[in-house]
């Protein structure tokens, strides 16, 4: 399954920010990658480098390759609503965001991990493809086996509370997709209008 398999670290830097979970790292090295990174002025970017830039940033932030992007994008402009925000909100649906959002693991490519696996059942069935769209009501949950299994158990960090259009219940190892989030809920730093202007070109 295509999946970005670069430094991440590079990425980080690249865009200045922690889009991968990187950020003790910045803290050493915020300097754009390269040989001479540390002497390069940042420039000023023109408008299309800047409906790029968001892409990319969106694009490495959820894991997605360009091909399933654009078909993420295509979809959200189907949706009735603002395009943009219809974006974010089928991003954030996918099965691999929505465990990692639920605090099964501490980063998305594990989240994708657990649920390459087969350690993931939604509404009972296992469900083993990370873009799988989530939709209000489905109960995810761990396969009963992996549910006993200590190193998968011990990755769980717990749901961060502000994200509320998700449940998650530890002591019965299962939570609930709630409904859709709207976009002022969703931490990420993306500005998707830039990315509607980019592909409306």
């Amino acid at each position: 399954m295509a999946r970005y398999t670069g430094p991440k670290t590079k990425i980080s830097r690249i865009f200045g920010e922690p889009i991968l979970g990187n950020g003790k790292w910045l803290g050493k090295n915020s300097n754009p990658p390269g040989q001479h990174g540390a002497a390069r002025k940042r420039k000023s970017l023109g408008e299309y480098a800047l409906q790029l830039r968001e892409k990319q940033k969106a694009k490495y932030t959820y894991g997605v390759l360009e091909r399933q992007f654009r078909k993420t994008f295509e979809e959200a402009s189907r949706i009735k609503g603002v395009t943009g925000e219809n974006l974010i909100k089928l991003l954030e649906a996918r099965l691999d965001n929505t465990v990692f959002r639920m605090g099964l693991t501490a980063s998305r490519p594990e989240a994708r991990q657990l649920v390459n696996h087969k350690h993931i059942t939604v509404n009972g069935e296992v469900m083993n493809v990370p873009s799988y769209q989530c939709k209000p009501g489905d109960i995810i949950a761990y396969r009963p086996k992996s549910a006993d299994n200590s190193s998968i158990i011990s990755k769980t960090r717990g749901k961060n509370p502000k994200f509320s259009w998700i449940d998650w219940n530890e002591s019965e190892k299962k939570g609930t997709f709630i409904t859709y989030p709207e976009r002022e809920n969703v931490p990420e730093n993306i500005k998707e209008q830039l990315i509607v202007e980019l592909y409306s070109k």
